[in-house]
């Protein structure tokens, strides 16, 4: 079963980012068609969104449950998913698999900036020192700099690691640690940072902090943990996951048991909320559940006009509902109940 879900999770992966933008593009159109009624087709284009938004959450949150019991933001927007497509809001199901899809594309283009970034970084460190022993000079690895070892660094090198300059004087580009556009002057007694470019000019330095201590791996090692680390809200959302599920399907039973015509309704709206509310994690899905929020309100309430066509079987009109039936009818007008007297 595993090895189906590493499959599967292979098959989705096919295409990349182009091919979530071009699903996005189409899911998006459908949706503008089926909100606006542009183009009168034989079904709800709204499908078109939940087959290329809403089937892929679908099988991320079955592949999860396979390989590991994962039970996150996905199952909940699938459990909403499935329930909105049964009481026949094929449009609230498309927007929200629509906007789900959408943040956790931005996400994606996020976390590939942050690595294009820490790739940038690691070409910048220097790979190679000057060391200076006695009156000769050496290439070691810069790995291999030790503390207080004399570095030359001449013009247009970068520099391998910290350290005060000894002798000499130049000017270094700070950009990468900074941001300053414009280059440093620096003499005899001023700290430079490795990474750092060495402008004009040669100079010695004593390192002072080398390998793992650099500024430079320090400015790594932030940026790789940023990308790994989690948000708060993000690890609330995992811990709490698996008994927002169960009181959301407990919460959805015991409201098929009060009454089956708000059943699907209630318990769908339920899940929808639940699973917006977990997946807040960006701009782009609290917007995904302030939406789907709307949505759901306004199907909850919006009054059926099924009860308003004859029946295509009989050709009469469905009685009223039990409501209808309960309200108390209102007294006729005063001059409506007094009895005229016949025209002599």
């Amino acid at each position: 079963m595993k090895k189906f879900a590493a499959r599967l999770e292979q098959f989705l992966e096919l295409g990349g980012t182009k091919k979530k933008i071009i699903f996005l593009v189409i899911s998006g159109i459908a949706l503008l068609i089926s909100i606006f009624d542009l183009i009168p087709l034989p079904f709800n284009t709204a499908w078109i969104a939940i087959v290329l938004c809403g089937v892929p959450i679908i099988l991320e949150a079955v592949i999860g449950l396979i390989t590991s019991f994962d039970i996150k933001a996905d199952v909940l927007v699938s459990l909403a998913l499935i329930a909105s497509i049964c009481i026949g809001e094929s449009f609230a199901a498309g927007e929200v698999a629509f906007i789900m899809q959408l943040g956790a594309l931005l996400e994606d283009l996020t976390v590939a900036k942050a690595r294009a970034g820490i790739e940038k970084l690691v070409h910048l460190t220097p790979q190679t020192a000057r060391i200076i022993e006695g009156d000769k000079e050496k290439i070691i690895p810069a790995e291999m700099v030790k503390v207080n070892d004399i570095l030359r660094v001449l013009p247009g090198e970068s520099i391998p690691v910290d350290g005060v300059i000894l002798s000499g004087q130049t000017s270094i580009n700070q950009a990468v640690m900074t941001g300053e556009s414009l280059p440093v002057d620096k003499a005899a007694g001023d700290m430079v940072s490795s990474g750092t470019v060495n402008q004009v000019g040669s100079f010695d330095l004593k390192a002072t902090k080398v390998g793992e201590d650099s500024s430079i791996q320090r400015m790594i090692r932030l940026v790789q943990s940023a990308d790994a680390g989690k948000a708060k809200i993000v690890g609330i959302a995992d811990r709490w996951a698996t008994w927002i599920v169960i009181i959301a399907l407990s919460a959805a039973a015991l409201t098929w048991m009060t009454s089956w015509a708000l059943s699907l309704a209630a318990g769908s709206a339920a899940l929808v909320g639940l699973a917006a509310a977990l997946a807040a994690q960006t701009p782009m899905r609290r917007g995904a559940a302030q939406i789907s929020a709307s949505a759901w309100c306004s199907a909850l309430w919006r009054p059926s006009t099924a009860a308003q066509k004859p029946s295509a079987s009989t050709g009469r009109t469905p009685a009223p509902n039990a409501a209808a039936r309960a309200r108390p009818r209102e007294p006729a007008p005063r001059h409506a109940r007094t009895a005229t007297a016949p025209a002599m």
